[in-house]
């Protein structure tokens, strides 16, 4: 049950922010808006307010926003006409399509900010065990020893020693350590070693032979350095998000590490086990990914729509209905596609043996 209401409230939240992000824009761009919808298919609950129907649909798996003229074979008066979306200038029909997306990251980085200012757990600089043919061994560092600053720059988190060590580039590094209350210096050269990314791709990496002690103290930042955190971990998530489609596309990784809506509740489910802050940064993560996902030019997505847009302004001419129609169908063939791929997985990962046997036939 906590795994089904969790997963309710995450899709809940981002359908709703993606589809608010067109809804807002759209009306202060004076365009009307008829439908407002969380869901598909029928309605569980409808009101009427104004001219615009507020829905939610039975079909928890998207949203969306009917704008009046959508269509652009509405019979319409003069009036709704110069608030009907096909008659408005292509860069306001860009800013509506691409608010969507936009408010996925604004999400993201608001729940970023909130988090980084509230604190977070995180590695303290005290050196744990060493290898002993690694470089911090051979320069004389030793378990329990506090590293104070790196390159004359203050240290008090693990991650920072990491981004110190990677941008020394194997060149020396100066070490100011703390051991039984003394200051030391300690000079470090790097080894270059082969390493393996995320992705599974041997790179060359800027190592000492040293790991944490696990020793934890919550890290606060004050608002500046929280937006400038914020902003580019969004950035960092979004490009790790369209490498990750690349590497798959080219084959670098399984289409099976993809997820489905069975994994994605799974996770949410132990998320909110662990607590709220991990469930609100798993939200974030997906409201990346749902923006940058969003933004791909395949139709029926907003990406579609938006390079349709970018085609007339090149073009100086809208593209036909019936190519878009057409163009939409097709999209839509691939997307459910897709959806039915990565719900085979899901289940797949399920380990159920009767719906493994079934699997085996599809193989």
């Amino acid at each position: 049950m906590t795994t089904l209401i969790s997963f309710i409230i995450l899709l809940g939240v981002l359908i709703f922010v993606h589809e608010f992000g067109h809804f807002l824009v759209a009306r202060i761009s004076g365009v009307g808006v008829l439908k407002f919808s969380l869901g598909f298919g029928p309605k569980i609950v409808s009101k009427k307010v104004g001219e615009t129907e507020y829905a939610l649909s039975w079909i928890p798996l998207g949203g969306f926003v009917k704008l009046l003229g959508e269509s652009g074979n509405e019979e319409l008066s003069p009036e709704d006409e110069k608030r009907s979306f096909c008659k408005q200038a292509v860069w306001k029909r860009i800013l509506i399509v691409s608010a969507g997306p936009v408010f996925n990251f604004l999400l993201a980085i608001l729940i970023f900010f909130i988090v980084y200012m509230y604190g977070l757990p995180n590695l303290t600089a005290v050196v744990g065990e060493l290898q002993k043919e690694g470089a911090a061994a051979e320069a004389g560092m030793m378990n329990g020893d506090k590293i104070i600053s790196i390159n004359g720059q203050k240290i008090v988190f693990w991650e920072e020693v990491k981004s110190a060590i990677a941008q020394s580039e194997g060149k020396n590094v100066d070490f100011i350590i703390e051991r039984n209350a003394e200051k030391k210096h300690l000079l470090i050269k790097p080894k270059l070693s082969k390493t393996k990314n995320i992705f599974g791709e041997e790179e060359s990496g800027y190592l000492i032979g040293v790991s944490p002690s696990g020793d934890m103290l919550t890290e606060r930042k004050n608002p500046r350095d929280a937006i400038t955190v914020s902003l580019s971990k969004t950035w960092e998530i979004s490009k790790l998000t369209v490498i990750s489609v690349i590497k798959i596309i080219e084959g670098v990784i399984s289409p099976r590490t993809l997820g489905g809506p069975i994994f994605i509740a799974q996770v949410a489910g132990a998320q909110v086990k662990e607590g709220i802050i991990p469930f609100i940064l798993f939200m974030a993560i997906l409201s990346i990914n749902l923006g940058v996902i969003n933004l791909f030019p395949i139709p029926v997505l907003d990406g579609g729509h938006i390079f349709f847009y970018l085609i007339e302004i090149v073009t100086r001419r809208e593209i036909s209905m019936k190519v878009k129609e057409i163009s939409q169908q097709i999209g839509f063939a691939v997307l459910l596609m897709l959806m039915l791929f990565v719900i085979f997985i899901d289940i797949e990962r399920l380990n159920i043996k009767f719906i493994n046997d079934i699997m085996k036939m599809f193989k």
